[in-house]
């Protein structure tokens, strides 16, 4: 019989590696810095209140997603919601119900709510390479990605 996890249990793990992910630099910053100076605590790389669902029967899938200089995704959706942390270069998004496209810089993350249209995805550079590890919590067996029609008005 397979392990089940619990809604607690997957956002303590979540919660963990994205500590994990924004301490990366103390552990190279400590053996630099004097035994006697305790590290200074980094604040939250992200918060961000999770939809009231059932985590029974989900599982979360976790992926890089490469942007090559200049790539322009398109429209699409997820199953359930999404987290992604910028790992290279620079990202632009917009999400549905979330304001205007947005940049995101290495180290910063964003949140898709179940539902919602990623309508603008794409690398903010022309020359440099950029990498999203993206974490989608949907139901097991879910497609993971839908595409969508353009959400841009035409003319």
């Amino acid at each position: 019989m397979p392990a089940m996890i619990t809604r607690r249990d997957a956002l303590a793990s979540l919660a963990l590696f994205a500590e994990l992910l924004a301490s990366n630099g103390e552990v190279e910053a400590a053996a630099q810095t004097p035994a006697a100076t305790p590290p200074t605590p980094r604040p939250p790389v992200f918060k961000h209140d999770l939809p009231n669902v059932s985590l029974d029967g989900w599982e979360v899938t976790v992926s890089h997603v490469d942007y090559p200089p200049g790539r322009v995704g398109a429209p699409h959706q997820h199953a359930g919601f999404v987290l992604a942390y910028v790992l290279e270069g620079k990202v632009v998004a917009k999400v549905s119900g979330q304001g205007p496209e947005r940049t995101y810089s290495v180290g910063e993350m964003f949140y898709e709510q179940p539902g919602a249209v990623h309508e603008v995805s794409r690398n903010a550079s022309q020359t440099e390479p950029a990498k999203l590890l993206a974490m989608i919590f949907a139901k097991k067996g879910a497609t993971l990605t839908t595409p969508v029609a353009d959400t841009k008005p035409k003319g």
